[in-house]
Parts: C-alpha cells; structure tokens; sequence
C-alpha cells in the first residue's frame, strides 16, 4: 500500500509540473553549482564598479523564471548611480507575460541574511519591477520580494516549481503586499531580513510588513530579479549572513 501511494504521489506531482508549465511555458531549471554555506557574521559588498562593462558581474550568473528571451544583465556606465561609476542593469525588454530574469549570486549560500540593495527603474511598459531573491534552489525555487513602479506596490512572493504565489502578511492576511510610492527614473532601497520562518520587508528604511513561510527552509543563494520588459540598474548589493 506504501508503495502504491508513493506511486500515486509521484504521478500527481508530475500532473501537476505539466499543467504549469503548460499554463506559463515554464522552462527547466539547471541543477545550481554548490556555493559554501556562510556563517554569521559575513558580510558581503557588491558595487559593481570594479567589474568589467557589457557583461554581468563577476561572481554572478543568470537564469530565467518562465519563458521568452534570454536575459541580458550587463555591467555599465551611470552617472546617477550611488556607487559611482557602474550599475548591474537588466537591459532585455521581451514583455513576455511570465518572465523573470535572475542574476544569481555565487559567492555563498545563506540561510538567515540581511540583504539589501539599491534600485533604479528606467522603462518597461508592462513591468517596471526590481527584486530580491533569496533561499535559491535553483530559477524555479525561491522566495522573491519585488518593488514595480507601474503598480506603486511591493510584494513577497515564493516560486516553488517554476509557480509565483504572494504570501499573506503577518496579522494582516493576503494583501497583494503593500502599496507604496516605487518612483520611476529615481534610485530607491529594497531590503529584507530572514530569520528562520519570519521575513521582515523595508523599503527606502521604512518597515512595511512581516511575512512567515516555511517553504525553503535551507540555505540557499541570493540574487536579483526583474520581470517581463522591466529594463531596470541595480546597485550596492549588500548581504550580511546572520
């Protein structure tokens, strides 16, 4: 009888990854390479400013969510940047619905973090978003916080087999996140602290709400995220292992 339902375990989950990926043309996601697992007190800057323009930064690598055209994170030139010279900037502006390209970091793997970074939209007629990626298994296993300056809101999701779900807040319920003003062509701060289950979301320094999941709970990596045609420069990423 174990046996039999094991069985009938495995075939539904296999139901269940083609109706996804029927429903949003989700791709495969590569095994990731292991990164070291970092311990409290680390600290890790990425400014972007020693690496070389028109390729993505070293210690990083991408990856789609989705489907549609490849990424195309590359380092450059901005002057309004607060880490001047370079950005990270994600340039491709395929407006494929279900599409969110990653730039994955290598570095390390973390478990609890605070991780940080400064963001500026720069276009997108669909999407203008900007995000936080951390507990990465791999581009279809993740949890994701997003700011999008087209919906003036910023959102917690997790990706689990390639499907995106917000989750509910903390003594609040499923909000659809928190509306906030996520200016264009201006650079704002997106920041999340993990510790254990709880997840607590800032947005330029200010505390907008907690969320707890126990989804991915192992360590895993960090990265930065945009969706669909978002053309979008990231800046100071900053993770502290806790």
């Amino acid at each position: 009888m174990n046996r039999v339902c094991a069985i009938l375990r495995g075939v539904a989950l296999v139901v269940t990854l083609l109706c996804a990926c029927a429903r949003h043309k989700i791709n495969p996601a590569p095994p990731e390479t292991p990164a070291p697992r970092q311990q409290a007190g680390r600290e890790f800057v990425y400014n972007f400013d020693d690496d070389a323009a028109g390729k993505i930064a070293v210690k990083f690598h991408d990856a789609l969510t989705g489907s549609g055209a490849n990424c195309e994170w590359v380092v450059k030139a901005d002057p309004t940047a607060p880490s001047q010279p370079n950005v990270l900037a994600q340039m491709s502006a395929d407006d494929t619905g279900y599409r969110f390209p990653l730039a994955v970091n290598d570095e390390g793997s973390f478990q609890d973090m605070d991780v940080s970074v400064r963001f500026k939209p720069v276009s997108g007629g669909g999407d203008q978003a900007a995000g936080l990626v951390w507990r990465l298994k791999d581009a279809n296993n993740y949890y994701i916080v997003r700011a999008n300056a087209l919906e003036d809101n910023v959102v917690l999701y997790k990706v689990e087999r390639g499907e995106r779900a917000d989750l509910p807040l903390k003594g609040e319920g499923r909000t659809y996140g928190k509306k906030v003003n996520v200016p264009r062509g201006e650079w704002s701060a997106l920041r999340v602290t993990a510790q254990g289950k709880l997840f607590t979301v800032y947005f330029n320094d200010q505390r907008l709400y907690e969320v707890e999941d126990e989804t991915f709970k192992d360590a895993g990596k960090v990265g930065l995220w945009t969706k669909a045609d978002s053309v979008t420069h990231f800046d100071d990423l900053r993770v502290i292992a806790r």
